[in-house]
């Protein structure tokens, strides 16, 4: 079992930056970030497995995911924020699986969510 914690959400105006950071309890392989506005459905952002790294197409050029794997976090930098990026995001973990991926069934393990709030 796995236990993930998020940190870092909060609100910033438009175009600015936060950083989100996501520590497992333990060894973890594939990783990933997803989020949820009211009403819409959990989408995936980013992932990372091994050095192998994937975004979607509506965050590419501005969020970047990298972990550090002696310390079982992996983080999500997010620059150039939109309102549309207005959301819970989550953090997501698998210990088993080849390859990064941005679907919810891919993973096992979830972090409680951190919200993240863009004003215009």
């Amino acid at each position: 079992q796995v236990q993930l914690v998020e940190s870092g959400g909060g609100s910033v105006q438009a175009g600015g930056s936060l950083r989100l950071s996501c520590a497992a309890s333990g060894a973890t392989d594939r990783m990933g970030w997803f989020r949820q506005a009211p009403g819409k459905e959990r989408e995936g952002v980013a992932s990372i497995w091994r050095t192998v790294v994937a975004y979607a197409d509506s965050v590419k050029g501005r969020f970047a995911i990298s972990s550090d794997n002696a310390e079982n976090t992996v983080y999500l930098q997010m620059d150039r924020l939109k309102p549309e990026d207005t959301a819970m995001y989550y953090c997501a973990a698998s210990t088993t699986g080849w390859g990064f991926s941005l679907r919810a069934s891919e993973y096992k393990y979830w972090g409680q969510g951190t919200q993240v709030t863009v004003s215009s």
